[in-house]
Parts: C-alpha cells; sequence; structure tokens
C-alpha cells in the first residue's frame, strides 16, 4: 500500500510574469459573479510575478444533511473575500504518508493562477483534477504549482473535491444516487464558465486534463451530459473511463460493509444514510482498504469509491447513468479534441507489491485476470486458461521472481493502463475528432516518483513522473534549477500540452522538427515523449494485441473486431 501512495506526489507552487496594467500590485481584486474576491501577488523562481487567487468556494459546504449529496451553488459574499489562502482540504486518507488528514467537510475550493487580469485578448483556460485513487489529494500549490505551465500564457485552474465515501458513496436512492465528488468537478467547471474571463481567461477555451484517477475523472466527463458544454478539450493522462479501477460494481453492498466497519450493522438503506451522515467526517477516510473483499485484496488495484452508473430518479440528475464502455460504442460521448496516453513503465509502481505476492501471483496467475473479463467468462476459463496464459506471455515457463522484474512491471503497466488507452482511443475514433497519443518515457534526475521507489536501474518512467514535467517540485528544485536538459524537457512537454490547450493541436509549428500526427486506426500514430522526439506506430503492438485477443475472446469490445 505504500507503493501505491506513489500514485501522487507534492509539488510547490510558482507563478509566471504578468502585466499589472490598472490592477493593485499587492491586492489585485477580481469581481466574481459572488462577490469582490482580493488576490495575491507572487514572486517566481525566475524573479517575475503573477496573480495568485486561493481558496475561492465554488460550491456551498457539503455538510449536515448535504453530506453525500450533489453540491449546491456557491453563496454571494458581502464586502471583500480574502482568496490569499488555501481553503482546507478534503478529508482524506493520505495514500502517500499512510495518514488520515482531517481537513474539513467545508473543502470546495478551487484556485485560479493567470498572468494578466486586464487583457483584450483572453488566455486559454486549463483545470487540472488531480489525482490519488479518488481517495487523496487536493489542488493546493504545494501540490500542484503553476510555474511551468503559466510560462506558456494559459490560465491555470485547480480544484479540491468530495472524496473516498464523502465524495462517493452511493445508495442506489434519489438522496444519494452516488458521485457526489464527479458533480463537484462540474459545479467547479460551471464556476469557470461564469467567471473565468475576470482572470483573464476565455471561458470559450477550456482544457480539462488529469492524471491517474484525475485522468479517469476527465475521461468520465466526455461521457457525461451533466458535463456537456463546460470544456472544450481533454488531456488525459495514464487513465480512462473504461478501466477497472475507474468505475465502481457492487457499490451498495460496499456502503453496508463501510456501515458496519463503523459499527453500524443494518440492511435498511436509510438507517445507513442516517448514521454515515452523523459520524464524524475522519471516519470515513480509509474505508476503501476496510471493505474490501478477498478477492478484491488479489486482483486489481485498491481504488474502489469511486464513479458509479447511477440509477435514474424523477427529477434528480445523475452524472452518469449509463456504463462509459456502453457510451462510447453508442458515439454519445462528448465530443472534443482528445490527448491521451501513459508512462513507458507504469507498473513500476506496482513491481514491490507484486513481489510480496508473488507466491500467490505464481500458484494463482487468475488473479491477473481483469474484473471485467472474470465477470464476463466462466471461472474454469478465467481460472484454468487466461490466468496461465497471462503469466506464460510474460515470464514464459519461468515464475515471477526478482529476476523477472522487468516483465512484472510490464504486465502492470499493460494491466492497468496501457490496453485501457488503446481501447479508449480505438473506440474514440468514431467521434471524427482529433486524438493525439503519447508514451511518455523521459527519463531524468526529475522522474521523482521511480527516484523514490529506488527503482532507477530499471527502464521507462513510472507512473505520476510525468507530473514532475509539468509543475514544480521542492523536491526536484536543485535539478531544475542546474541541469539545462531538465528545464529544456519542461518547456517541450508544457509547450506540447499548452498548445493543445489553444489549439487542440500539441504541434501548431513543429518542436525539434517533429510534427505529432493525429492518432488513425490504420496508422495508429503516436508521440514518443522521449530524447530525441519521433512519431512512432503502434505502441507495444506485440503486447496490445496480447490483451486485445484475450477481450475479444471473452466477447468484449475490442480493438480487432
Amino acid at each position: 500500500m505504500r507503493v501505491f501512495g506513489l500514485l501522487l506526489f507534492c509539488i510547490i507552487a510558482a507563478n509566471v510574469d504578468c502585466s499589472r496594467k490598472n490592477v493593485n500590485d499587492q491586492n489585485p481584486l477580481v469581481q466574481v459573479r459572488q462577490g469582490s474576491l482580493k488576490g495575491s501577488i507572487y514572486t517566481l523562481l525566475d524573479g517575475s510575478t503573477c496573480y495568485s487567487f486561493k481558496g475561492i468556494p465554488y460550491a456551498q459546504p457539503p455538510i449536515g444533511k448535504l453530506r453525500f449529496k450533489a453540491p449546491l451553488p456557491p453563496l454571494s459574499w458581502k464586502g471583500v473575500y480574502e482568496a490569499k489562502e488555501h481553503g482546507p482540504v478534503c478529508p482524506q486518507f493520505d495514500i502517500t504518508s499512510q495518514k488520515l488528514i482531517e481537513g474539513n467537510e467545508s473543502c470546495l475550493f478551487l484556485n485560479v493562477y493567470t498572468k494578466c487580469l486586464r487583457s483584450p485578448k483572453k488566455s486559454p483556460v486549463m483545470v487540472f483534477i488531480h489525482g490519488g485513487a479518488f481517495t487523496s489529494g487536493s489542488g493546493n500549490s504545494d501540490v500542484f504549482g503553476p510555474d511551468y505551465l503559466l510560462q506558456h500564457d494559459v490560465v491555470l485552474v485547480t480544484i479540491n473535491y468530495r472524496l473516498e465515501v464523502l465524495g462517493f458513496l452511493s445508495l442506489d436512492i434519489p438522496e444519494v444516487p452516488g458521485n457526489a465528488g464527479m458533480k463537484d468537478q462540474v459545479a467547479a467547471l460551471k464556476w469557470v464558465r461564469e467567471n473565468i474571463a475576470e482572470f483573464g481567461g476565455d471561458p470559450d477555451n477550456v482544457s480539462i486534463f488529469g492524471e491517474s484517477s484525475g485522468s479517469g475523472a476527465v475521461a468520465c466527463h466526455m461521457m457525461s451530459q451533466m458535463s456537456k458544454g463546460l470544456f472544450h478539450k481533454v488531456i488525459a493522462q495514464s487513465g480512462t473511463s473504461i478501466d477497472d479501477w475507474a468505475v465502481g460494481k457492487d457499490h451498495v453492498a460496499r456502503a453496508f460493509r463501510a456501515g458496519k466497519v463503523l459499527g453500524k450493522d443494518t440492511d435498511n438503506v436509510y438507517e445507513l444514510l442516517e448514521f454515515l451522515q452523523s459520524v464524524p467526517a475522519i471516519d470515513l477516510a480509509g474505508l476503501t482498504f476496510k471493505t474490501e473483499t478477498d478477492e478484491e485484496k488479489l486482483r486489481g488495484l485498491p481504488v474502489h469509491f469511486i464513479p458509479v452508473v447511477e440509477k435514474r430518479f424523477g427529477k434528480v440528475e445523475s452524472f452518469l447513468n449509463e456504463k462509459p464502455l456502453d457510451i462510447l460504442l453508442t458515439g454519445k460521448t462528448n465530443k472534443v479534441p482528445l490527448l491521451i496516453g501513459y508512462n513507458s513503465a507504469e507498473g513500476l509502481f506496482m513491481l514491490a507489491d507484486h513481489l510480496k505476492k508473488v507466491e500467490i501471483r505464481n500458484k494463482n496467475p487468475e488473479y491477473l485476470v481483469p474484473r471485467e473479463i472474470s465477470q464476463k467468462v466462466s471461472q474454469d476459463t478465467y481460472t484454468k486458461e487466461f490466468g496461465v496464459r497471462i503469466k506464460n506471455f510474460y515470464v514464459g515457463n519461468n515464475d515471477f521472481s526478482n529476476d523477472t522484474a522487468e516483465a512484472i512491471v510490464n504486465l502492470h503497466t499493460d494491466l492497468n493502463f496501457a490496453y485501457s488507452v488503446h481501447r479508449f482511443i480505438h473506440l474514440y475514433t468514431a467521434s471524427n475528432q482529433p486524438i493525439y497519443q503519447y508514451v511518455f518515457n523521459y527519463v531524468t534526475d526529475m522522474n521523482f516518483v521511480k527516484i523514490s521507489l529506488g527503482l532507477t536501474q530499471m527502464k521507462g518512467a513510472a507512473h505520476a513522473d510525468d507530473l514532475f514535467y509539468l509543475f514544480y517540485n521542492g523536491g526536484t528544485k536543485n535539478v531544475y534549477e542546474k541541469q539545462e536538459r531538465a528545464r529544456q524537457i519542461v518547456y517541450k512537454v508544457t509547450k506540447l500540452w499548452t498548445d493543445f490547450a489553444r489549439t487542440g493541436n500539441p504541434t501548431p509549428q513543429n518542436i525539434d522538427g517533429v510534427k505529432w500526427e493525429p492518432y488513425t486506426r490504420t496508422g495508429r500514430q503516436y508521440m514518443k515523449l522521449e530524447e530525441p522526439l519521433s512519431v512512432g506506430h503502434a505502441a507495444e503492438r506485440d503486447r496490445i494485441q496480447f490483451w486485445d485477443e484475450l477481450y475479444c475472446e471473452a466477447g468484449l469490445p475490442c480493438i480487432a473486431k
């Protein structure tokens, strides 16, 4: 579980140069629909400055009887709201430190960073949705600062949203249909649409982007009619809405298990709701691991209080009422340009956990079969055939061991990230929207996750390593400041991301003489984000084909059919 905590690492905030014309330098004021906001001016690494507005409430506090419910619009205030400090983080089990963080249930705040408040030309807006297994994290600047991105003249918004049980409890009743955390994100996007022009941002050019579970979230927004029209481009980094870990199953049974863990053993859903609304918020954090079934402890990632397919209840607006896979198949997505990919060695963060359970993996390889397949085929098929085939494909006649570490990393890269990205892309091509695929393979002293894992001797970029090329981090400060190579790579990556946000094309002009070609079903083009940059075709061809054969044989939608 400690290794799983590496899904999210801390990044230190900064800001960028900005014209200060007609604005009070020390106390910039902005008028939003709810009232006046007073922000701050920060000095950046290079000595320049930008405007920062932190802790802006985008919804009413979801407390008391509002716990687990969809957020209500924010209230207006009198006077001037001090937006100089972050609002409280949401109560959570921090998967990095493995500790409970009490935070505050009143945590629905966002942060805006901008170079120019007064400009006739509005800047593209990038709204970042943090990862953390839907269990931990925040949008705070000690985690996701704007320094690298704002050098390309964009407005950056980061947000908090309710996590784990508080954000994703579903009881299949009108009062708690589920997806409160996703509805928080929708409320934040509505706030952006209504107010971002006051910060120099263009409400008609909003890109949402996220990493890991944040990537799963932005892909879910592509499936949701509630989110329609609130964004215009998507960047999905290491996650989709069709991953096993991205959409919940058996959520009501899990809710009852959560109640039992906390001392309420009932079979009445309304008794359960009343009880769960009465306990301290921090008691609801960390229940993911305490409510896992025996099978869940061995199959897949420990990510369970997550988006769900909601039941329809009359006038209750749902975020998601069909399976994302079905929405993709029927073409009912929010059709926008998409930049999507994964890191070359995502599975590095699962290596230690796999080796810890190596005896079980060797004896019972059926636990390597994705849940989606195991629920589709007979137990004999996935136990005696599919599991054995998966093990044999990666290690042949050998057992898993330290000697097969690279194969284990490839297995978990494909199983938990790469194949679902390829399948998502293939199905989304029917939208006729431009799709840009990448594989991130930069390896420098900026790969903080890989370094922290003590796996620098292994190939590739680990899960979440890409974040350190997008957001400034105290752990990599010396690297960035002292190594020209690191600064050049950061500039390239952030330019690709921001050019896509600006134009829908990551290389409107060639970068290093390379043009990032849109994905097609025949060419399967993708950008190799490495030194030097280059365009490839059919990333991990043999490995993706292997997984696709399993999905096809299971009768599931696949790439080949």
